[in-house]
């Protein structure tokens, strides 16, 4: 087992399977997540505006670095249809080494690409 530096798993509850695959694609195509699973369904049984509500829903299980949760958070809640969409991340402590750097890999920002491969290498001394 290797160390999850930066790594991190989010969940979101989106309200069907068409609104679950959207947001999964965009995720993943923007490269802010490396996959996602869409888990469905789930039965959710939760406090709405003072009252126990229950539906059935699709959790998505996300793969992203930590350094884009923050992107990731807001381009979710754009896609979703909820008021109050459901985002919550855990870091991961351990995973394999190499799928943490096929996560590194897949969710690597062409921007973050550029900088790397424009750095000057340094001269020995």
């Amino acid at each position: 087992m290797a160390i999850a530096v930066g790594a991190r798993i989010v969940f979101v509850v989106a309200a069907n399977d068409s609104e679950a695959a959207m947001i999964a694609r965009k995720l993943v195509e923007e490269r802010l997540a490396a996959c996602v699973n869409i888990i469905t369904p789930v039965r959710s049984i939760y406090r709405w505006r003072g009252a126990i509500e229950e539906s059935s829903e699709c959790l998505l299980v996300i793969k992203t670095l930590s350094r884009y949760y923050a992107k990731l958070e807001r381009r979710a809640k754009e896609l979703h249809s909820y008021d109050v969409p459901e985002i919550v991340a855990m870091t991961l402590t351990n995973g394999s080494a190499d799928y943490l750097k096929w996560i590194a890999e897949s969710t690597t920002q062409p921007a973050d690409s550029i900088r790397k491969s424009t750095a000057r290498p340094r001269r020995p001394r």
